[in-house]
This record gives structure tokens, C-alpha cells and sequence, in this order.
């Protein structure tokens, strides 16, 4: 069984994502551990962890996992809003280990300058530097593949493998695979044939070790758009076919799925979670064939410098 869940809430605190995921029934859950379009977040203070990790204790969730602030680019060419990334970036690794979360995932960020290259030596240089203030956390920082909007780098799975290559620790990183982002930058995964030509490029550029979570999201734009617009699951332009075949895929049978689809309906109503998550349990166990993860690929050796 897939680990299906969703991106909660944090208003009344951390726990109460994590209350909302178990009162949904949901298997695994993501949140921001503080205001996603503020660089300074509140202090987590004792109380507040250990509200969230009694929740969690309580619950049955796995690998429950958080999004980083969307402000932060670790790959801008500015030294002043760099540097002020690396530090937030510090932050929120602080937090999701004080949290005692499986990940963190961010977004590899945008060479503002368009000098891909460059972008993503410094993203690397960035990761090292994170790392090296954050010695001996056990939270890992998964990459998160992106739909190549404006100059963000992360849409090709090249460049997310480069990024892997020049830090000093890959260990220490993982990859999140949105499904609309990788659609979005020309990806296909509609049907079996597809999906199999993409999961089998990610194995060979980067390999299945590193791929540690999903973002399961319909895509309102076509493929190759390059535009990242969520939308809930089979009413977009991937339909249910794509995540047919990722629930019944016995690769990634133990990583988090979870969902970032719109929460509200077209009147308004926050039903969408429960909706969105009971159309992918539905889709499990109807995979119409066998072959799935039929041979492995050959994997791209990686060596740190």
C-alpha cells in the first residue's frame, strides 16, 4: 500500500497538521513549519514540539515530511539575497529537525541572471554550506523536481543529477518528484508506456535510491508547458492513468505520496483532501497489467568531487 497523504494546515500550530492528517485517515503528511512567504518564522518553542511529536507518536503517519519558504533561491546570482537564502535555508532545516521530520523539501531555486551553469554550482556550494552548519541531522533535504517556469532550474533530471554530483555529501539529499511539475516540463506519464520511458530516465540519470517522496498533482496546463498550475486529481490535463499506475507501482510502494491539489471545490468547499485521497485509494489494486518494474536500469554512477 502506498503512503497517500497531503499538505495540511499549521494555523493553531505544527500538531495541527498532523491532527488533520490522522482525522482524514491519511497515511503520511507535509506542512510549513512557519509562514511560507516570510523569511523569519516564529521560534518553536518546547511547548509546540512537543505538542507535534506527541501527535505524531500518537498517529500512525510516516515519514511525515515539510516544504521550505518559498522565498528562499539558492541559486540566485545576487551575493545578498544568496547568502540570506543559505541562512533561511539553515533555518528551516533547524526546524524540521527540531521537529524530528523524515525531510524537507525544496525547490532548487532560479539563476536570475539565466546562467544555468552557474546556478547550479551555486546551489551545490549552498547545500555544502547548509551542511556544514546542520552536522550529524538526521532530516534530508529532498530536491524537488520543478515544471522549468521563468529560469528555475530542477525541470530537466540532468540538472537535479548535476546538483548531486557536486556537492560534497549526496547522502545527505533525496529527490521529490511532483507529478505536474515533471509534466508540466515535458515529461509524459499518461500512459504505461510513457510512464515507464519516464521512471526509467529518472533511474538512469539519477536512480529510484534517490527518489524519496512524490507530490501527486493533475496538471491545469499541457504537457511540455512549462507553467506549474495544480489541479485535483483526473479533472486536469494528466488524468487518472498516470496515477493509476503510481499507486500500483511496487517501486515506490513504501515513499510518501502527497497531494497539493487546489482544497476548495468550484462553490467554495474545503472537502477537496478527502475527495482527492479517496479517488487514489480507488485507484489501487486496478493496475491493468504485471509488468511493472519489469528490469532495472542501469544506474549513473555518482562520485563526489
Amino acid at each position: 500500500m502506498p503512503l497517500l497523504g497531503a499538505h495540511m494546515s499549521i494555523a493553531g500550530g505544527c500538531h495541527k497538521a498532523v491532527e488533520a492528517a490522522v482525522a482524514e485517515g491519511m497515511e503520511t503528511v507535509q506542512l510549513f513549519t512557519k509562514n511560507n512567504n516570510r523569511w523569519v518564522g516564529k521560534h518553536l518553542c518546547d511547548e509546540s514540539v512537543d505538542q507535534f511529536c506527541t501527535a505524531i507518536a500518537a498517529s500512525s503517519l510516516k515519514f511525515p515530511m515539510a516544504h521550505d519558504c518559498y522565498l528562499i533561491n539558492l541559486a540566485s546570482p545576487d551575493p545578498l539575497l544568496y547568502r540570506k537564502s543559505i541562512d533561511a535555508f539553515v533555518d528551516e532545516v533547524q526546524r524540521a529537525e527540531k521537529l524530528g521530520l523524515a525531510y524537507l523539501v525544496t525547490h532548487p531555486g532560479a539563476p536570475t541572471d539565466g546562467d544555468a551553469e552557474a546556478g547550479l554550482r551555486r546551489v551545490s556550494t549552498a547545500l555544502d554550506d547548509v551542511h556544514r552548519q546542520c552536522p550529524g541531522f538526521r532530516v534530508m533535504v529532498l530536491l524537488e523536481t520543478t515544471a522549468g517556469q521563468g529560469k528555475a532550474l530542477g525541470w530537466r533530471f540532468e540538472e537535479l543529477a548535476a546538483i548531486l554530483d557536486q556537492v560534497a555529501d549526496p547522502d545527505r539529499l533525496g529527490v521529490c518528484l511532483d507529478t505536474c511539475h515533471v509534466f508540466a516540463a515535458g515529461y509524459d506519464i499518461r500512459t504505461e508506456e510513457t510512464y515507464q520511458q519516464t521512471m526509467g530516465d529518472f533511474d538512469r540519470l539519477i536512480g529510484f535510491d534517490k527518489l524519496r517522496a512524490f507530490h501527486v498533482n493533475d496538471s491545469k496546463k499541457p504537457l511540455g508547458s512549462r507553467v506549474d498550475r495544480h489541479d485535483h486529481l483526473g479533472k486536469g490535463m494528466i488524468g487518472l492513468e498516470a496515477f493509476r499506475l503510481l499507486v500500483n507501482d511496487p517501486r515506490f510502494a513504501d515513499r510518501p505520496m502527497v497531494m497539493e491539489t487546489p482544497k476548495e471545490d468550484e462553490e467554495g468547499e474545503s472537502t477537496m483532501d478527502k475527495i482527492n485521497l479517496a479517488t487514489l485509494r480507488s485507484l489501487i489494486g486496478e493496475n491493468r497489467t504485471a509488468r511493472m518494474a519489469a528490469k532495472p536500469t542501469k544506474k549513473k554512477s555518482r562520485t563526489n568531487p
